[in-house]
């Protein structure tokens, strides 16, 4: 952290040092406006853990125009496109992110829609900005300004004064104070989101360049002052959002589709709150397991489930955040699945690659043909390169090789839950070979729950894509407790 930054604070004591929430109802003028706007709101993914406050909306893997115009012209009110850019290089990025929005821009002329582009990355501040929002204006711009919007409630991400924070028990810890800013490739340095972008743009963007909407003109002037504030950005200025809670983001959302009726355009850096919030999803319960195995079913899908099996069901953790391997050792200790680690050494050893690889998916076939959940993990010991570059790279190669393993696993489990940003992206566009599928909503707090599409190697099938750096330390463990139909928990919060 940087000298003259902010420290962490007593929640309570800073919340309640702001001004009240704006009292008026901001929702029958935001589902009014909504239903008068032609855009189509788009969600670009650059991990599959975004699509953890939507429910029954798609997301696609593939960005064929083909795919895009048909998304355009259904009656969904957004969809996601899952770009997992946060695995990729800096050039890797910006490429694909261009490649995306000349397909968008293609397939929008033809269904003659306009669009609202949502570029959705990591409420921690991981990911490659303003990299991808540049390639993004390049194609589809020019945009009046960029706004930065990390607010992820469930997650516990605040931003307060311009400053970022986790709630971590009764504190508002600085991100930049958090283990999420050492990370190895996405490292950072500062909490005030200013500083922040002038540090991500190395320079290029000055902090005192920076707008910045506060937490007092929400709550003090609303909607009307939100509109007019947003009015006066232009030539794709930067602008900070200062969000506390649901209340905030919908009363922002409002002023801002005024500025947009207005005629400004804006593209969007946000986290996973705001994309829901833009596009009128309304919140819906934490699905039950009533809803995955009992006679209310259909509530979520049509279809028959695929829990219905007697296989055992399918866990996947290559995520080594601390939160990650914490709730691993607690899902272990249980004694209740099988167990299979894989050596991460061996995998980046040339000599031991195959035979690691072979081993691991004679294990994983074993245990799910005799009807037991098993947990497929790496070695919890993170292996880094020289730079992030390097350690980027053995990552892919990590994941490379977990996906081989999963190509060759020929039993269908009852369910998959992937933990990690990166390896549930893998799994899902790799051995699982999915081009679309339907969000149904969320299995705990935070947490999407899938079904396949018909073109996946295993259509129908339910699948998790759980957040590396989400849930309490036995969130792991009552998810597949949950998927098993061990006991009803849909009302346990971690």
């Amino acid at each position: 952290m940087t000298a003259g930054s902010p420290s962490r604070l007593l929640k309570r004591e800073i919340l309640t040092s702001l001004p009240a929430e704006w009292s008026q109802d901001p929702a029958p003028e935001l589902q009014r406006l909504l239903a008068a706007s032609r855009t189509k709101v788009v969600v670009l993914d650059d991990d599959p853990t975004g699509t953890q406050t939507v429910h029954n909306v798609p997301v696609l893997t593939e960005w064929s125009v083909e795919s895009l115009r048909h998304e355009f012209g259904a009656g969904d009110p957004c969809f996601y496109i899952l770009t997992n850019s946060r695995s990729l290089p800096p050039e890797g990025a910006r490429e694909l992110n261009l490649e995306i929005a000349r397909a968008l821009k293609a397939s929008a002329a033809m269904a003659d829609r306009r669009i609202t582009l949502v570029s959705r990355s990591d409420s921690t501040l991981r990911g490659h900005f303003p990299l991808e929002t540049d390639a993004l204006n390049q194609i589809l711009g020019p945009f009046d300004g960029v706004l930065l919007v990390p607010f992820f409630e469930t997650g516990g991400r605040h931003t307060i004064h311009d400053v970022h924070y986790l709630a971590e028990g009764e504190w508002l810890t600085p991100v930049a104070e958090t283990q999420f800013a050492r990370d190895v490739t996405f490292g950072y340095r500062n909490s005030n989101l200013r500083a922040w972008v002038e540090e991500k743009s190395g320079g290029r963007i000055r902090a005192d360049e920076v707008a910045s909407v506060s937490i007092e003109m929400i709550r003090r002037g609303g909607p009307e002052k939100i509109c007019e504030e947003l009015r006066l950005l232009g030539g794709g200025r930067v602008c900070v959002v200062n969000i506390v809670n649901g209340r905030d983001l919908f009363v922002f959302v409002l002023g801002l589709l005024r500025a947009e009726a207005a005629g400004k355009r804006f593209l969007y850096r946000t986290a996973a709150s705001f994309a829901a919030a833009r596009a009128g999803i309304v919140p819906r319960p934490i699905l039950t397991a009533r809803e995955l195995f009992g006679d209310d079913h259909s509530a979520i899908s049509p279809q028959p489930s695929a829990l219905n099996s007697s296989r055992g069901g399918l866990v996947v953790v290559g995520s080594y955040v601390p939160k990650s391997s914490e709730q691993l050792q607690r899902l272990l200790a249980d004694n209740r699945t099988a167990n299979v680690e894989v050596n991460v050494r061996a995998l980046l050893a040339d000599d031991l690659r195959a035979g690691e690889i072979e081993r691991a998916t004679q294990s994983v076939n074993e245990a799910l043909e005799g009807d037991q959940d098993t947990v497929l993990y790496t070695s919890r010991q993170l292996v880094t390169g020289s730079d992030p570059v390097e350690s980027l790279s053995l990552c892919r190669r990590v994941s490379e090789s977990l996906m081989q393993i999963l190509d060759g696993v020929t039993v269908r489990p009852r369910f998959i839950v992937a933990k990690g940003g990166i390896t549930s992206s893998d799994v899902a566009t790799k051995p699982l070979r999915v081009r679309r599928a339907r969000v149904l909503g969320q299995i705990l707090a935070g947490i999407p729950l899938w079904r396949l599409g018909e073109e996946s190697r295993w259509p129908g099938m339910i699948y998790v894509s759980f957040p590396g750096n989400l849930g309490g330390p036995t969130a792991l463990l009552e998810v597949v407790e949950k998927l098993s139909g061990n006991r009803e928990i849909c009302h346990r919060t971690s």
